[in-house]
Formats: C-alpha cells, sequence, structure tokens
C-alpha cells in the first residue's frame, strides 16, 4: 500500500525517517505527546516544507479553542462524583432497577459505568470509579474474578462512546465539527454498545450459571427502585444537567461542564461528604489527567500539517481505492485500521493523526460525516479491552490485581459483540443520524 502511496505523492525519507523514529519511541514507552513532537519537528525539518519556527505557533493554534475547556471540566466533574459518594447512589439505583432478573448485579454494574460515562467522558476514571465499588460484590455474587473484572473494564468503555465524550470533543475539534452535535448522534450508537454488553453479559452468565436472583415480585422490585430513587434521587440532577444543557440548546458542553462542577460541588458541601480540604488532591488529580491530553493535541497540530502538506491523506485515498471500489470493503479496511490502532495507542493520539487521514477516504465514499466520527470512535473504544494497550484492562487489574492476561482472555466476548455494534453503525447510517436535524444526514 505504501508502494502505492509513493507512486502518488512520492513519498521520501523525510516521511519514513519521522514514522520510524514515532514507532521507535512508543516502543521504548517515551510518552506520545514527545514522540509526536519529535516525529513532527524531524518531518518539518527534512521536508522543508514548513518553517521550523511555525511548530510555536501550531502548539499553541492546536489548543487554542474554547471547546478544549470542557476537557477539564469534564474530568473534574467525574473526580467530584466519586469523592462526594454520588457515584454509589447510582449504583443503589441501577441494582434496584436489575435485581428482578438473574444477573441482576452484573447488570447493575454495566448501567452504572453507563450512568458514570454521562458525566465523565473517561473510560479510565469510569473504570476505576465502578470497579473498586462492584468487583468484590460481583465475585461474591458468584463471578471469578477475572471475568468480573473484564465485564467492568468492557462497562466502561461506554465512557469515550456515551455523551458527554471527551473524545467527540477532540474529533470535533481535528474535523471542524461541532461537539454538540456529536454528542446528540452519539447518543444511540452509545446505548447501543452499553445494551450490547448488558445482553452479552446476561448470555454468559446464563451459559455458566455465574450469578443467581431474579426471584423477586413485581412489588418487591417496585419497592426496592422506589426507596433507592427516594434516597438517591439528587444525583441524577447532574448527569440531568448536562443532557438538558447540551441537547436543548441552551448550554455549550463547555457550558454544561463548568455548571455540572459548581452543582457537583455544592452537593458535596450539602450532603458533608466534601471540604475544603479536599479541593487539591482533586484539582492535582485532574490536572493530571488533562495534562496527559493536552500535550498530545498541540504536538499533533504541527504534524497534521505536515502530513496534509506532503499529501498522505490524499495518497491514502488513492492507495485504498485502488485496492478496491466497493464502499463496503473500505469500510471494513477503516474499521480494521482503527481497532488496530487502538490496540497499541490511546484514544486522543489516534484521533489527532487517523482522523485528516481517513476523513478524506469516508468523504470519498459518500459517508456521512457525523457517521464516519461515531463510527471512529466506537471502534477505537474496542482498543479499550484489547491487549497490548488495553488501557481499561490496565486499570482494572491495578486495582484488584487480577492478572492482565486473564481479564483479556475474558473480555473476548465483549470484543466481539463490541464489534458488531460497530459493523452495525458504520453499514446503517440512521443509528447516527435519526436524532440530527436533517441538514446533517
Amino acid at each position: 500500500m505504501w508502494q502505492q502511496i509513493n507512486q502518488t505523492v512520492e513519498l521520501g525519507w523525510d516521511f519514513y525517517v519521522p514514522v520510524i523514529l514515532f514507532v521507535s519511541l512508543i516502543a521504548l514507552a517515551v510518552p506520545v505527546w514527545a514522540a509526536i513532537g519529535a516525529a513532527a519537528i524531524i518531518m518539518l525539518v527534512m521536508s522543508g516544507d514548513l518553517p521550523l519556527s511555525a511548530v510555536g505557533e501550531s502548539l499553541f493554534t492546536g489548543i487554542d479553542a474554547f471547546a478544549l475547556t470542557a476537557v477539564p471540566l469534564f474530568i473534574l466533574t467525574g473526580d467530584v462524583l466519586v469523592r462526594t459518594g454520588l457515584s454509589r447512589k447510582f449504583l443503589d439505583v441501577a441494582e434496584a432497577l436489575t435485581n428482578f432478573a438473574k444477573g441482576g448485579f452484573g447488570s447493575a454494574t454495566v448501567l452504572v459505568c453507563g450512568m458514570f460515562a454521562a458525566i465523565s467522558g473517561s473510560d479510565a476514571a469510569g473504570a476505576a470509579a465502578v470497579g473498586r465499588m462492584t468487583i468484590a460484590r460481583l465475585v461474591e455474587s458468584g463471578y471469578p474474578r477475572p471475568y468480573a473484572c473484564a465485564l467492568v473494564a468492557a462497562g466502561a468503555c461506554t465512557g469515550i462512546l456515551i455523551p458527554p465524550s471527551i473524545a467527540y470533543i477532540i474529533i470535533g475539534l481535528v474535523l471542524g465539527i461541532s461537539a454538540s452535535t456529536l454528542f446528540l448522534a452519539a447518543l444511540i450508537p452509545g446505548l447501543c454498545i452499553l445494551f450490547a454488553i448488558l445482553i452479552t453479559n446476561l448470555i454468559v452468565n446464563r451459559i455458566y450459571g455465574y450469578e443467581g436472583g431474579g426471584n423477586l415480585s413485581m412489588g418487591e422490585w417496585a419497592g426496592n427502585l422506589g426507596r433507592a430513587l427516594k434516597s438517591g434521587w439528587y444525583a441524577f440532577i447532574v448527569p440531568g444537567i448536562i443532557f438538558y444543557g447540551i441537547f436543548s440548546g441552551r448550554l455549550t458542553p463547555t457550558e454544561a461542564g463548568a455548571t455540572a462542577v459548581v452543582v457537583t460541588i455544592l452537593m458535596g458541601f450539602i450532603l458533608r461528604t466534601l471540604t475544603l480540604a479536599d479541593f487539591p488532591s482533586m484539582l492535582i488529580s485532574s490536572a493530571k489527567v488533562n495534562g496527559v491530553i493536552l500535550p498530545i493535541i498541540a504536538f499533533s497540530a504541527p504534524l497534521a500539517e505536515a502530513l496534509a502538506i506532503m499529501g498522505v491523506p490524499q495518497g491514502f485515498v488513492t492507495s485504498a481505492t485502488s485496492l478496491s471500489d466497493e464502499p463496503w470493503v473500505l469500510i471494513l479496511l477503516m474499521i480494521g485500521i482503527l481497532i488496530a490502532a487502538g490496540c497499541v495507542m490511546e484514544t486522543t493520539p489516534n484521533i489527532v493523526i487517523l482522523a485528516p487521514i481517513l476523513y478524506p477516504l469516508a468523504q470519498n465514499i459518500g459517508m456521512n460525516e457525523i457517521q464516519f466520527c461515531i463510527m471512529m470512535i466506537t471502534a477505537l473504544g474496542v482498543g479499550f479491552i484489547t491487549p497490548p494497550l488495553g488501557l481499561n484492562l490496565f486499570v482494572v487489574s491495578g486495582i484488584t490485581g487480577e492478572s492482565i492476561l486473564k481479564i483479556a482472555a475474558r473480555a473476548g466476548p465483549f470484543v466481539l459483540c463490541m464489534f458488531v455494534v460497530v459493523l452495525f453503525i458504520a453499514y446503517v447510517p440512521a443509528v447516527s443520524t435519526t436524532l440530527l436535524p436533517d441538514i446533517y444526514r
């Protein structure tokens, strides 16, 4: 394929040396932002397409976007949510909602992952928060520890798939698409992933008989749910503000994030589960996560400019379409590239590097731009539970001490169900566009 690209855009060592350098640095565990920055600088120096002084300007303009201020706000909201204990209210309601059926607590675990995702927009944060609350109880309920870890890791994948999602903010910034529009489009696909994981767990539980239950009468179930809602209804104020504010158009994602932070903090003070002494650690924790994301975005800007000037995106389109002119084949090719990339690298660098390259191909075959974004993020989400990177696998392994390989082996059914949903999103545009105004369809 690269030979075909080379024939089209005449790529030389000014392209191959930076790529080799980037791969080598990643293999040596150099931080991703540093690897991207080094590759971008070497590419600019060797090609001479842009003056090196343009790097500084690109670094600034790459993160000079109002939409990006939503990222630290949603991260902080998730952190405050855990520290105030509101996340346990989500679990209580989810458990009361599902305890009428066999495998109820496993289903509750998946649902609470989705609830947490609707606030924090982060997979790793969801895996850590939900894992600490549920894994021990899942084991007590009869699930093998590796499978319990895999269930939490899979459920936490909804962190970047259910809006509001940091990943959609980033891809919207990269491709110039409104984050609010992407949030609206992602609602149905995100719920599809959530219910696919939930149903997969029910099937696996039915086959192996991990968890019993399901003996409640309708009256007992309604009573439990009523008590849980009465005890924890106020926890749903935060996701309510986010969803209503964004989807009604009254708030931008940034404004919704800021409002959610303030409301969550006030609730913590009212409930006396949060004190001023908690603020330094909360802010430091959120700043560390944000400090991983923003440098990647900043250093990806000059790299994207260099690749565009060298014609790599156009060359990729020419190469791919020379392999086949069938849209379904090219869509499958893109999905394969995205899942493979998600297995070895985090979502943020994958978005800022691959989105500008794959997007022209999607346009060439007539794929809706919104559908492409949803497909891309969902396909990359599979990488959170697939080795060798599998960020969620590492998170739950760190919490429990369970072997990553054992967790990954039990995550197989969830990888398969997520892949099926990715195909569904890729080949059925209505999944991503049904909720959108006609102008986006």
